[in-house]
């Protein structure tokens, strides 16, 4: 076993550290790892993906929850070279049979669940080719390729492509993005020395591992340091304590929505009796922070990154509520994307609003990360539209205040436009999660009948009849950082909104279906203060009328 002072350039060979660690790797509710046996069972599933291997890329696709066998998987292809894919179970049919012929899964491992979704699919793969965990004869193929001395193949290096992360496609289609080993090791001991990772650490694995969220923040890390993941099937709100509990978890990782259902349940008096050190996430909102860190006890690092890259930030204890850091190196800069020049420094009123968004508010860039972006898996495009004038252009929205901290401020797609000025969603967002019945929000623009955009956000509520008109828009006037032009005119109410595998919520989804949807929709006509009514479906052909008389119907 060696120590975390030796830098690996790979996955394979710091996996290949744990040899002989008998400290615990890998935990269930149902048994436990060490990390020696970790390494075994990565071994004989890398030998078994080697006998499997036929020509053409070497990449096996993951369709499972957050089942050991995941874990093992990501260590056999490290070991063999390969490349996994982490295929997202939330898709729908078409979507997902598009996804796994894209990426040229040659082998996927499922469970029984899992097949019988993928029999459904048109996959170009024989039915030998997709192997069922939980059927009989898949332990007995694993035992039959067990090797005595686990060993790494003599082509994989730092350059091995060893992940395709599919982006959330929140906004748009997804993309699977290149994730080195040499890149995924470098994040693992960055973000460990960032986020205070140690050896004694119990990290408890609740957010997808399909998802670069878990792989990058918590089981890469893991690995470096030789702490013990625990994993939970899915995550789940009411499950999260009695799990962190049961593990004596000291760490974990999240999403915004997530946390927000988190913070839903009912609070006890014995929340703050747990293990937990501090967590990592991001878009949680600034209300649900404050409030977990009261009820729980535990540092929250609300961080920025993305699976195309990272380490845009330096934190900063005095950093302003919401505030991401600093801008980790010159480089980092906020840029108005048509002009090239960069932004005005962001002036903030006593609430943190930002008084001058049309001069502040632009996409962040890294003017020297082009050269750590490794590329989408097959998309030019995508590629050209990223790397741009010798800068990686991160595809968000932020701004820099005058003090030099950091700000997100949205993904590129989330501008609204209303009468002629530009607004972010996330600031909006922002504002309806003080509400609270709001458990999870989405702001995003519908077109407006005459010109431009108007604004629409979607709440998740407990039930629709907790939803009062009268009181969320007395809630919203008082709210002082939310302007005229930002308040929402239309709310719709849900009970469950759409959500990606990674639970954020799907705004594509959202600003399709627009009005025009199941679900009550509240709106606010007029000037003045707000004032929602329900919306008939009257009301709702009344205003596809207004579309065509304006001649706009092609928008909707």
């Amino acid at each position: 076993m060696t120590t975390l002072s030796v830098v690996r350039t790979t996955i394979a060979e710091m996996l290949l550290d744990r040899r002989g660690d008998e400290h615990l790797g890998v935990r269930t509710r149902e048994r436990d790892w060490t990390w020696d046996e970790v390494v075994r069972e990565s071994a004989a599933r890398g030998e078994l993906a080697r006998r499997l291997r036929r020509d053409g890329p070497f990449h096996i696709g993951i369709f499972l929850d957050n089942v050991p066998d995941f874990l093992f998987w990501l260590g056999g292809a490290a070991l063999t070279g390969a490349t996994i894919v982490g295929i997202n179970p939330t898709r729908g049919a078409a979507e997902l049979e598009a996804e796994i012929r894209y990426v040229d899964c040659q082998l996927i491992v499922t469970d029984s669940a899992g097949m019988s979704r993928l029999r459904q699919l048109d996959l170009g793969l024989d039915d030998d080719r997709i192997l069922v965990i939980d059927r009989p004869g898949y332990a007995e193929l694993v035992e039959r390729h067990r090797v005595a001395d686990p060993a790494m193949m003599p082509s994989v290096d730092s350059s091995s492509l060893f992940l395709l992360l599919f982006t959330s496609g929140t906004t748009g289609a997804s993309k699977a993005v290149k994730c080195s080993q040499g890149r995924l090791s470098r994040l693992a001991y960055a973000i460990g020395e960032k986020y205070h990772h140690h050896r004694g650490d119990v990290d408890y694995c609740c957010m997808p591992l399909f998802h670069g969220n878990a792989l990058m923040a918590l089981w890469a890390p893991a690995l470096a340091n030789g702490a013990t993941v625990c994993l939970t099937r899915k995550f789940s709100a009411s499950g999260f304590l009695p799990d962190v509990r049961y593990f004596g978890a000291t760490y974990f990782t999240y999403v915004g929505k997530a946390l927000g259902y988190l913070m839903a349940t009912p609070e006890l008096p014995d929340d703050a009796g747990n293990t937990l050190v501090r967590g990592f996430g991001t878009e949680a909102s600034p209300e649900d922070q404050a409030a977990f860190v009261r009820r729980f006890g535990a540092v929250l690092y609300e961080g920025y990154g993305s699976s195309e890259g990272s380490g845009s930030v330096v934190l900063d204890p005095a950093a302003p509520e919401g505030a991401l850091g600093r801008p980790a190196h010159a480089g980092i800069a906020v840029v108005n994307p048509d002009t090239l020049a960069e932004c005005a420094r962001a002036i903030l009123d006593e609430h943190g609003r930002v008084l001058n968004p049309g001069e502040a508010i632009g996409e962040m860039i890294n003017k020297a990360g082009a050269n750590a972006f490794e590329g989408y898996y097959k998309n030019d495009a995508a590629d050209a539209d990223r790397i741009r004038h010798g800068w990686y252009w991160t595809g968000d929205l932020g701004y820099i205040d005058e003090a030099g901290f950091l700000y997100f401020a949205g993904r590129k797609g989330d501008w609204i436009r209303v009468d002629g000025e530009n607004i972010s969603a996330l600031t909006i967002e922002r504002v309806l999660r003080r509400h609270p019945q709001v458990i999870a929000t989405g702001v995003y623009a519908v077109p407006d009948a005459r010109s431009g955009d108007q604004v629409m956000a979607a709440v998740e509520m407990e039930s629709h009849a907790v939803f009062d008109p009268q009181e969320f828009a007395d809630f919203l006037s008082n709210q002082p950082d939310l302007g005229s032009k930002a308040t929402p005119r239309f709310i719709r109410v849900s009970t469950n909104l759409p959500v990606t595998g990674s639970n954020k919520v799907l705004k594509r989804d959202l600003r399709a279906q627009s009005w025009r949807c199941d679900d009550p929709v509240f709106r606010w006509v007029g000037r003045g203060a707000p004032a929602y009514h329900p919306m008939s479906r009257t009301d709702k052909d009344d205003l596809v009328r207004e579309f065509q008389i304006a001649g706009r119907q092609r928008l909707l």
